[in-house]
């Protein structure tokens, strides 16, 4: 990225900093009334669907995202906004069948819902693989971008000490304040994010006059087309079909620092309208994030870089304190991103690997009301120290993420390969999570064995692509490897003993999974939210087919 050196003013400044005590002020007097390990993780389990749904939106959009989306819809046109706004379909998904199994099960990790349904063998696997991406690609990741992202705005800070001030702060209020905090200073970050970039998008407009027709007469033919060509860059209509579809699947229902807020959910009720909200707040980024970088052909014509765009746009198009809003946008996007998957980890090493609460053997003692029940609680950690483990974790999964994140720079080549990572661990997580719930015959081995050799797959298939020995695109490779994950997992399945059906007869599909949530009717039946959702999703991809 070029530095742009167009100066910040004073009352910019001040915004920002006002945001930064507010966000970090919340975040620590949370922390004081945080104590116990559910607590920690699941914020006591009392998130309303408001607070649910903003905190979603605000944990997915990061400044890769504010920063690509509208760098794309630049230089190749509005195709990869449909990462965005048919999110719907997924998160559709999760609200009908994931969402309540997930909420039944009193679960505190997803790999966890694995052990019930399969065995330890695949959440252990599962469990490594999730913490190894979420501090490694996401969190250092988050942190790398985002201080790029803040040296176009102040060229004379550091990277290194960008990351670490960062991951400190965010750090700080998630190792005390847990979940909690999390969901709160993401809601809080969310309304500015779109706020910010609403005030961006309106100025932008009004210096086309607000005339639709000049915006799409500027850009190339094809530019406001969502189905593009095989051997389109970034997304070609076989990726659009057989990739984005699986990726979404994995990312809304089975990436723990996405699902871990909707665990925290104080009942079903509430779980599912987060969701939905979600999924009606993704569609916002195609008007504040894309269109404006669609724009901006137009008003900033010449840019060499699509990652100028945003950076440029708030800076000669914005007057003073506006920017300090936006720019507080975007720090709220690093922070989001950063502070969740901080949580998320933390939780996973906790509850996967050093508390024995979670295990089959103590787990599956009993069910009450469709609740798993713990039984047997002899040798495992008191809620004190569940917390005290969950914070130390915290904070040494926050140095690690800080130091690696510079390292970033040393591997730009590599790095962007990295992102084609979630095409090599996707594909056997979406086969044992959404085949192993209609498939009843599905067990243990399988499972085990489709996550095994499916990453293997995936990882060849990887390098082949890297050594131009494989003609498809990366997203086209995750429909494929489904595909393949899914012949493993019945082959195996059915080559060893079958579970016992009554054991998993509540981690399993059901029609009564589909019914209204207590007391919901009109507008509060998530189905009649979700028929709105997919009216307006069918409109969007019509409109811009």
């Amino acid at each position: 990225m070029e530095i742009i050196n167009n100066g910040i003013a004073t009352l910019d400044l001040i915004v920002i900093a006002v945001y930064f005590i507010v966000v970090l002020g919340i975040g620590l007097w949370i922390a004081s009334k945080t104590s116990t390990g559910e607590d920690l993780f699941l914020g006591g389990r009392t998130f309303g669907w408001g607070i649910i749904g903003l905190s979603l939106f605000a944990s997915n959009i990061s400044t890769t995202t504010l920063i690509g989306l509208s760098g794309a819809a630049y230089s190749t046109g509005i195709v990869d906004s449909v990462y965005e706004w048919l999110s719907g379909i997924p998160l559709i998904i999760a609200a009908a069948i994931f969402v309540p199994l997930y909420i039944k099960s009193r679960i505190t990790t997803i790999p966890e819902f694995l052990e019930l349904r399969f065995d330890r063998r695949s959440r252990l696997f599962f469990s490594a693989v999730t913490i190894f991406t979420s501090i490694v690609v996401d969190t250092a990741g988050g942190l790398y971008a985002g201080s790029l992202v803040l040296q176009l705005f102040f060229p004379g800070l550091v990277l290194w000490q960008t990351c670490f001030v960062l991951a400190l702060i965010a750090g700080l209020y998630t190792a005390f304040g847990g979940l909690k905090a999390v969901v709160y200073t993401d809601a809080i970050q969310a309304i500015v994010l779109i706020i910010g970039c609403s005030v961006l998008t309106y100025m932008m407009f009004e210096k086309m006059d607000f005339d639709w027709g000049a915006v799409v007469a500027s850009a190339p033919e094809g530019h406001f087309s969502v189905v593009r060509d095989l051997d389109h860059p970034n997304l070609p209509w076989t990726g659009l079909l057989l990739g984005v579809p699986f990726l979404g699947f994995w990312y809304w229902s089975t990436n723990q620092y996405i699902v871990q807020r909707v665990l925290g959910a104080k009942d079903l009720r509430n779980a599912r309208s987060g969701v939905m909200l979600a999924g009606f707040l993704k569609i916002i980024p195609l008007f504040i994030m894309v269109i404006p970088g669609a724009m901006a052909i137009s008003l900033l014509p010449g840019l060499e870089n699509g990652d100028q765009v945003l950076p440029t746009a708030i800076l000669t198009i914005l007057p003073a304190g506006m920017v300090g809003l936006v720019l507080a946008g975007l720090i709220a996007a690093i922070m989001s991103s950063v502070d969740s998957t901080l949580n998320s980890a933390s939780t996973l090493v906790v509850k996967d690997f050093i508390d024995s609460r979670g295990q089959t053997a103590t787990m599956a003692g009993s069910m009450q009301h469709g609740e798993m029940v713990v039984t047997d609680r002899k040798g495992l950690l008191t809620d004190k120290e569940v917390a005290n483990y969950g914070r130390v974790t915290t904070v040494i999964l926050m140095v690690v993420a800080a130091l690696w994140a510079p390292q970033i720079a040393n591997f730009s080549g590599i790095w962007s390969y990295l992102q084609q990572m979630f095409s090599i661990i996707v594909p056997p997580i979406v086969v044992v999570f959404l085949v192993g719930v209609f498939y009843k015959r599905g067990n243990g081995p399988g499972a085990f064995w489709t996550l095994v050799l499916g990453t293997g797959l995936g990882v060849l298939l990887f390098l082949l692509g890297q050594w131009e020995m494989w003609p498809f695109h990366f997203t086209t490779n995750v429909g494929l490897m489904v595909a393949v994950c899914t012949v493993i997992f019945v082959l195996v399945s059915r080559a060893t003993t079958a579970p016992d059906q009554a054991a998993i007869a509540d981690l399993v599909y059901r029609p009564g999974l589909l019914a209204a949530d207590e007391g919901a009717t009109g507008l509060a039946d998530w189905r009649v939210q979700a028929c709105l959702l997919v009216i307006i999703m069918g409109a969007l991809l019509a409109y811009f087919w």
